[in-house]
């Protein structure tokens, strides 16, 4: 059965109210976030690349976004793709998700770091960096997919990845990009990376016109649910805008937790990236706007 859970790590604290945390010691794997998450300077003259995918984001992407409480605005947050990293031979994406925000005494500041192929969108790193009033958290997840095992690095435990082609909560958000997402179609993705995720269920709701501070967009409203704790399990009833357009960008995202208020994220500043695919960057180019 699906865990009946609002947004674990991320919201849920939202709406306690504790003393301020004190300072944890450092953290097992930190290392590699101050390693890899360095200057994206130039990451736009990324070279193009025929043996990546055709995506609609790429190097250089930053979307930012308003985080509210019900009506009231209490923090901000975003998502961005800061540049390529190598793991294990292989050239991946490095994304991440951000959010600072909270009410008085009740302060949210989390990252989550996601590698993910170039070529395939399969996951090779997750990284959850969560600091929630006096509750910290640093999970530092390897996929190996040669042999087909998932390492926490920071604890040592290990498993059995559940899939082939693994995606991690980050990841899945852009592949999710790359989908047709037909209206009225339910996508079923044995795709997470732990077996209890999946399988990983995409509904494709409606269409629908969102305004947010970065102006007013047609959208595409899709429902995910993986079945495990985390930013889209069951009981926070997820919903994703993306324009209706190639370039499928996260505009409005709404969790409920139950028995309070929805928490929301409103795209309010677009930094266009470069996709590596030729094509893709063909396309991209065309949108943005000369100097």
């Amino acid at each position: 059965m699906m865990r009946t859970m609002g947004w674990v790590g991320m919201f849920g604290v939202l709406l306690v109210t504790a003393a301020s945390a004190q300072e944890g010691e450092r953290r097992p794997g930190q290392e590699v976030l101050e390693h890899t998450h360095g200057d994206s300077t130039g990451v736009l003259t990324l070279p193009a690349d025929w043996a990546a995918a055709p995506t609609p984001f790429g190097p250089g992407e930053r979307l930012e976004y308003q985080v509210k409480l019900g009506i009231f605005s209490v923090g901000d947050g975003y998502m961005e793709v800061s540049g390529v990293d190598t793991v294990r031979g292989s050239p991946a994406y490095h994304a991440t998700m951000g959010l600072d925000a909270g009410i008085p005494l009740a302060r949210v500041k989390d990252e989550f770091h996601t590698w993910f192929d170039i070529r395939n969108l399969v996951s090779h790193r997750f990284i959850q960096d969560v600091n929630e009033v006096s509750y910290h958290a640093f999970r530092h997840f390897e996929m190996n997919r040669d042999e087909r095992r998932w390492e926490r690095v920071d604890n040592g435990e290990s498993g059995p990845l559940g899939s082939a082609l693994p995606l991690d909560d980050i990841s899945f958000v852009y592949f999710l990009r790359t989908m047709p997402l037909e209206v009225g179609k339910t996508y079923t993705l044995n795709r997470y990376f732990k077996d209890e995720g999946n399988p990983v269920v995409i509904e494709v709701v409606r269409r629908d016109r969102r305004e947010v501070p970065a102006g007013t967009f047609n959208t595409i409203v899709v429902r995910p649910t993986i079945r495990t704790k985390g930013l889209f399990s069951e009981g926070g009833n997820a919903e994703i805008h993306f324009t209706d357009d190639d370039r499928r960008l996260m505009v409005y995202l709404r969790s409920e937790i139950p028995g309070f208020q929805s928490i929301t994220l409103h795209l309010r500043n677009i930094q266009e990236g470069l996709p590596l695919n030729p094509d893709a960057r063909a396309a991209a180019e065309a949108r943005i706007p000369n100097p």
